[in-house]
């Protein structure tokens, strides 16, 4: 979907949405394509997903005998 940017201003909402879904979003500028809208993905973060990366000491934070 190709819309200016004065349409895109009035219809923001609507192209965030078509975007979210997947659809093309592209914006011009004097009929010229300027920006594409895009849906922002992220990763989520599995704690432990580097522990076969770490090797611990056996009683590492035990108290030392001297």
């Amino acid at each position: 979907m190709l819309v200016n940017m004065h349409e895109a201003k009035s219809l923001l909402s609507k192209l965030i949405v078509a975007a979210e879904a997947g659809d093309e979003v592209i914006i011009a500028r004097r009929g010229k394509p300027a920006v594409r809208l895009v849906p922002v993905t992220s990763k989520k973060f599995r704690f432990g997903s580097l522990a076969h990366l770490v090797e611990t000491v056996p009683d590492f934070d035990g108290a030392t005998k001297e």
